[in-house]
């Protein structure tokens, strides 16, 4: 059964419930379009964090590390400065620790519902945010773009494809990222010493104590290593902003560029196929004590418009008016 709900409660939240399969999945337009739930009701399987008791006030404390987030600008920028080939923007600094501006402002705006349906075996909704000078962001960042959110429901999983349009005349800066929240434990009953996470990565990006790169790329060490043989436990220890260049990984004999986590107790699977706009990988699991832990893809490097490196090692690129960037993820369970 196929069903779109657009004014499904959810923690007294006004949020869209789509079905399809074996899949429920809850998005709030009013969050910045998050995924708030994504479960996989034959298996048991939570995807993302997810508390019966958690509140709404709870979620909107932080709503970075609550279910999907998409972030942009994502993760740290030094002193606030985002540089591009034509401008100089000073954003406010909101890390005040480290002295960075940090996960950029479109994942707090309320996102319009453009359209949705059911349809072929699917769940399809459709949501936007256009930024422009009536955003109190426009003082700091006065380039107007358009970001939309198409959420696909089947019993294939959820894919979500992310629109990115220049309307404005300035340059674009282009750098995407998820702060995808993993349940632990992500199976009903189970237990997070029984997950095992995989992650293909190729080098790692050296961070200095800002949590900045030094634009170093640095041969993987046994702790790195166990990202690529699936053996890295992922909460229970303290991940701190492990950042690696992405490359092609296998499920089940066959390529697979994404990560996966599995329960090793009965083998379920939580897959997250990325397109190949993403890049890069960086994982943390907030001291690995709270019940969930973050590999999240993102297409460029931290700090990415700011590094002397080029667009082909850093994976930053801007876009001019009138164009649009899009990437894509899937995620699945097993």
């Amino acid at each position: 059964m196929n069903h779109i709900d657009l004014n499904f409660m959810f923690k007294e939240i006004k949020c869209v419930r789509m079905q399809s399969g074996k899949y429920t999945c809850i998005v709030a337009p009013s969050m910045g379009a998050a995924v708030l739930r994504l479960r996989d009701e034959e298996n048991k399987i939570e995807v993302f964090r997810y508390k019966d008791d958690c509140t709404a006030d709870t979620i909107n404390q932080a709503r970075e590390i609550w279910g999907l987030p998409t972030l942009y600008l994502p993760n740290r920028f030094d002193n606030g400065v985002i540089k591009t080939s034509d401008g100089v923007y000073n954003m406010p600094v909101n890390e005040e620790k480290l002295g960075n501006f940090i996960h950029g402002w479109v994942h707090k705006r309320p996102h319009e519902v453009e359209c949705y349906s059911t349809q072929d075996k699917k769940a399809v909704l459709v949501t936007s945010y256009t930024f422009d000078k009536n955003d109190e962001m426009y003082k700091y960042f006065p380039v107007d773009f358009k970001i939309s959110y198409t959420f696909t429901l089947t019993d294939k999983g959820l894919l979500q494809e992310i629109y990115l349009t220049n309307n404005s005349d300035k340059a674009l800066p282009v750098s995407i990222c998820t702060h995808t929240c993993l349940n632990a434990p992500m199976c009903d009953g189970g237990r997070e010493d029984t997950m095992r996470l995989c992650v293909p990565i190729g080098e790692k990006c050296e961070l200095n104590e800002r949590c900045l790169p030094t634009e170093k790329l640095l041969p993987l060490n046994d702790w790195d290593k166990e990202y690529n043989d699936g053996t890295k436990m992922p909460t229970r220890q303290v991940i701190s902003n492990d950042m690696y260049t992405a490359e092609m990984n296998t499920l089940d004999g066959k390529e697979f560029y994404g990560a996966f986590v599995t329960d090793t107790a009965n083998g379920h699977k939580i897959c997250n196929e990325v397109s190949k706009e993403f890049r890069f990988w960086n994982m943390w699991n907030d001291n690995g004590d709270k019940g969930y832990f973050c590999p999240e893809p993102m297409t460029a490097m931290i700090n990415s418009p700011n590094l002397s490196l080029s667009g082909s090692v850093s994976g930053y690129e801007e876009i001019t008016k009138g164009h649009t960037f899009k990437c894509w993820q899937r995620f699945f369970t097993v």
